[in-house]
């Protein structure tokens, strides 16, 4: 029998428990809890700010006794009000009108009117001091997506609303309050005005002071009520006798990325609604400030300071702190897509715009949200994503790339999803396998879990509910149709009711491994985990079917800008017309392509499944409750989980009979190991440059050696390389690169370690006379992996050791420094280097035997002769020239030979390139990519026809008249050849030989 996907009655069935699991949570907190923000679900009492211990910032950031919860399910219970229960009444839309008018009732209708003022007084007045991220992403988001659900511009199945049109609303803002909207009148008599659009502008204003600060990047915290008293720094309290700091104990004004880089789908929205544009400039001029700071490698840190700038920490990832920054950039660009740009005036006392010059037209651009998205996405795909023996992401150093930990936690989880969204489907469903795995073993994902060891990472083995599993599931699941993501929400959603039920909500669990639960309900498991739950198992909800530019922000809220708000579509310029790839296709019968993928195993042994035993206990809060409940069956009780495949909850023949996986990738690496000398030694072994690590001694140096992908640039070469990933026991980054002195190898034959002399390239050292020189090649930091001619030989660019200003940056004495300084580089006393190549063909001639050329003093040769006409004979003087220069063109290489007379000791020949018609030809250095190797297509003859006895060497340098004019002027000239390092034949393509 043929495996069949997911039984439509069997998801039903799921989607009615997801949604009995938010109604358990919701009535619970309305019954025992609210208005305060959260429940705690195992004692039945509501969870309120900690104001007895101010620095429990877990709970005070988040909880800002604004009635959080409420807030944050609205936009879950109207996109439960599409799906009713019951085909007579809709519950959750009566629910969620009932929710808008009790938040109307407690905070007032966001005027300046009679009703201004609720229960708890007017607006969110309140003395709280909280978390920005925090308070955006759940308050003002959740605000807005509950206003667009209530004004019908975001979709609930069979909730059609007739308008009142409010006939004075002739403009969005009236003495600095949003204008009440057209009226909509609901079954229970509340008028919906847009009172919670007003709600959200008002909480939005008491954010605005953070943003008082000198680079852009907002405060972490502030109080609700009296603004930023407590940062010294912002210009709010420049005045230090007069302005309102605080005493005691300087706040932090440490924030992340994620916390000021992710506020641009929310204060975008209210900035389009209200026509207060604020809001958007705040917002997005803190992104680029983020961005702006990212480090040599294209990636940004986790912790910044508001103050100064500057990153906290040296570590990136993917994960805590950076999460979802990158995924406002790449949704930044959705949500922004078509809309019209609009300019910005400042009309407002209270506007931190004021303290920055006007964002540019290229900063709130979509494409340029787009463009960082991709350049991020490579920089995480080349420096955080580890291939073996599954794909996974590590943290690394921020500033190189080096791997630093490799702990995986839960907040990650949501990368997948983002890839999926962004096109990237077959990486997303790799990475996506190792959470599947991990949640089969843990029944949970515990916050931060260790590839390396294969266990929970320094006790942190808590999970409180996060929706990231399952909101990539969701993605995944839409992007494919695969039914192993069905299977895999129903495991979680199997494992959240067997493990977390609790008798007033769903509690967290404070251990996965041993079930210890904590007593918090978070408002995201409602607003977040359930929303993407019941989606996944909904297939006919309109926002599975919806064709606008809406996002789900990153606490689950789904943004429109409404199309009377819209305007006219600007693209700015070019417009990217790119499609999704399509699914991976399936196996011949089978119906699940993930099911039958061959690293599905891969993933399981990443997580050690395969060494987990299968206890079979029954371990789980609803034990008791399931004595007066006999509906309850043993399957809610305990996870029949089988560790050798998963998820637990897949059946055995969407698997492949017959299906085998693939072998697990290995990547070779060795070690080098030199030995120590028996006396002291009194140079450092490595010193760390800007460029990367200069060895200056190999006694008792450590290399460790792996095999790397080598990028092919438009020819044949070698399919793999060596990489130095390690020195002794420091990791490197991928694209770091050490330097060692020609000198040091010179007479070693390790097959380990052998030096190579490079046969295309070597460097023209060139004598002008003049002291203080200083020329800088314009490619002397390009690396190996740089654009290359693809017509010139592959081995032209495998190896990049031009390096900018490298000789500035040793720590060595000046006269090490002469005798280390990389080729190409030039100290302000020492001869300028350009890169030649060498020819090819029958006529082409070895290079002298003369040794190479120092970087000062005088040169080899001196006797140097201009050819201004080198297609015709050269005199009788040019036979006593050392070397020979002349232009490119005319006629071939071989008959610029041809014009040179015979000599005892043939010249050196150097051919000097021009640029293209177009090009610039006024760079400040030499570029590689412009060589091609000069073709002698026929053996080398003198001016007379007869064979040459001594071939003349011939070399193609590029520059142009600069070149040229330096060459002329040259009181000497010698040549520098280039050297790598091979390891067992296989060229080692970061280690540079200087």
């Amino acid at each position: 029998m043929l495996p069949v996907p997911m039984e439509a009655w069997i998801a039903d069935c799921t989607r009615q428990e997801v949604t009995s699991m938010f109604y358990h949570g919701y009535d619970n907190y309305m019954k025992h809890a609210f208005p305060e923000d959260e429940i705690r679900p195992i004692s039945c009492k509501p969870l309120t700010r900690d104001r007895g211990h101010p620095e429990n910032i877990g709970i005070n950031d988040v909880l800002a006794n604004i009635s959080l919860t409420l807030i944050d399910s609205l936009s879950t219970l109207a996109i439960l009000a599409s799906s009713p229960q019951d085909n007579h009444t809709n519950e959750a839309l009566s629910r969620f009108q009932e929710g808008v008018s009790l938040l109307v009732d407690y905070y007032g209708d966001g005027t300046n009117g009679a009703d201004a003022v609720g229960i708890r007084g007017k607006g969110f007045d309140v003395d709280s001091k909280v978390q920005v991220f925090e308070t955006t992403i759940r308050g003002v988001g959740g605000l807005l997506s509950a206003h667009l659900f209530a004004a019908g511009d975001l979709p609930i199945r069979g909730y059609n609303p007739s308008r009142k049109r409010n006939r004075n609303r002739r403009r969005k803002l009236k003495r600095g309050r949003p204008v009440p909207e057209d009226r909509i009148e609901w079954p229970s008599g509340f008028v919906y005005d847009g009172q919670l659009l007003r709600l959200a502008y008002d909480l939005g204003e008491r954010l605005l002071p953070a943003f008082y600060t000198p680079n852009g990047i907002p405060y972490p915290r502030v109080n609700l009520r009296y603004g930023i008293p407590f940062y010294s720094n912002s210009p709010l309290n420049a005045d230090a006798e007069n302005g309102h700091c605080s005493t005691g104990a300087p706040e932090i004004t440490e924030t992340c990325s994620a916390g000021a880089g992710s506020l641009i789908l929310e204060f975008t929205t209210l900035s389009r609604l209200t026509g207060d544009g604020r809001f958007e400039q705040v917002a997005k001029r803190a992104f680029h400030a983020v961005w702006s700071r990212r480090s040599p490698i294209g990636l940004v840190g986790a912790g910044i300071d508001a103050d100064s700038g500057l990153w906290t920490g040296p570590y990136t990832g993917i994960g805590a702190g950076i999460d979802s920054f990158y995924e406002y950039a790449f949704k930044s660009y959705i949500f922004l897509s078509g809309l019209e740009s609009q300019s910005y005036v400042s009309t407002s006392s209270n506007d931190p715009n004021r303290l920055f010059n006007p964002l540019s037209s290229e900063d709130q651009s979509p494409e340029t949200f787009l463009n960082i998205w991709l350049d991020s996405h490579a920089s995480i795909k080349r420096h955080l994503y580890q291939e073996s023996p599954h794909p996974h992401y590590i943290n690394s150093l921020l500033s190189t790339g080096s791997p630093q930990v490799f702990w995986v936690d839960s907040l990650s989880a949501y990368y997948p999803g983002l890839l999926a969204l962004a096109g990237n489907v077959e990486e997303a469903i790799s990475t996506h396998l190792l959470y599947t795995a991990l949640w089969t073993r843990y029944s949970a994902l515990p916050e931060r879990w260790s590839a390396r060891t294969g266990s929970i990472d320094n006790g942190l083995s808590w999970w409180g509910g996060r929706p990231e599993f399952s909101e990539s599931n969701y993605h995944l699941y839409r992007v494919t149709k695969d039914p192993w993501y069905l299977y895999v929400g129903s495991m979680i959603v199997s494992d959240i009711k067997r493990r977390c039920w609790a008798k007033c909500g769903f509690s967290g669990l404070q251990d996965v491994r041993s079930g210890e639960r904590s007593d918090r309900q978070e408002s995201f498991f409602l607003g977040e985990t359930a929303k993407y739950l019941f989606l996944l198992f909904d297939e006919s909800h309109p926002f599975n079917t919806l064709d606008v530019p809406f996002v789900f922000t990153t606490e689950g809220h789904p943004l429109i800008i409404p199309r009377e708000e819209r305007g006219k579509p600007d693209h700015g310029g070019d417009y990217n017309y790119e499609t999704c790839p399509l699914p991976p296709p399936l196996v011949p019968l089978t119906i699940s392509s993930t099911a039958s993928r061959g690293d599905v195993f891969h993933a399981a042994n990443l997580a050690r499944l395969h060494l987990i035993p299968n206890t079979q206990t029954i371990n789980s809060p609803l034990v008791e409750f399931s004595q007066d409940h006999p509906s309850i069956s043993l399957s809610d009780l305990y996870s029949p989980t089988n560790y050798t495949f998963f998820p637990w909850t897949l059946p055995a023949d969407l698997l492949p009979f017959n299906g085998f996986s693939t072998k697990l990738k290995h990547i070779p690496t060795f070690d080098i190991q030199f030995p120590s000398p028996s006396g002291p030694v009194f140079t450092q072994g490595a010193v760390r440059i800007k460029e990367g690590i200069m060895i200056n001694s190999l006694a008792g140096m450590g290399l460790g050696l792996i095999r790397d992908d080598h990028v092919h640039f438009g020819g044949s070469g070698p399919d793999k390389i060596f990489r130095i990933h390690r020195m002794g026991n420091m990791p490197l980054g991928r694209d770091e690169k050490v330097f060692i002195g020609r000198d040091l190898i010179v007479d070693m034959i390790d097959p380990n370690f052998s030096r190579i002399r490079d046969t295309i390239l070597l460097d023209i050292v060139v004598d002008t006379g003049e002291s203080g020189l200083r020329v800088t090649p314009a490619t002397s930091s390009a690396s190996p992996d740089s654009e290359s001619n693809p017509s010139s030989d592959p081995k032209v660019t495998q190896f990049r050791n031009m390096l900018n200003s490298l000789l500035t940056h040793f720590s060595l004495s000046s006269d090490q420094l002469i005798q280390q300084t990389p080729v190409g580089i030039a100290s302000a006393n020492a001869h300028p280097h350009i890169p030649a190549i060498i020819s090819t063909g029958l006529g082409a001639a070895p290079l002298p035997d003369v040794p190479d050329a120092n970087n000062q003093g005088p040169l080899l040769w001196s006797r140097i002769f201009v050819a201004t006409d080198s297609c015709r004979r050269l005199p009788e003087a040019a036979k006593k020239a050392q070397v020979i220069i002349m232009r490119r063109g005319g006629c071939s290489f071989s008959t610029k030979l041809e014009t040179i007379p015979s000599s005892r000791n043939p010249p050196l020949v150097i051919i000097v390139s021009y640029e293209e018609e177009g090009q610039d030809d006024e760079e400040d250095g030499w570029t590689e990519a412009e060589l091609i190797k000069p073709l002698l297509d026929r053996v080398q003859k003198t001016p007379s026809g007869l064979l040459r006895r001594q071939g003349i060497p011939l070399v193609l340098v590029e520059g142009g008249e600069r070149t040229w004019e330096l060459l002329v002027g040259a009181k000497g000239i010698g040549i520098r050849r280039r050297y790598h390092v091979h390891s067992q034949g296989v060229p080692v393509g970061n280690l540079i030989v200087v």
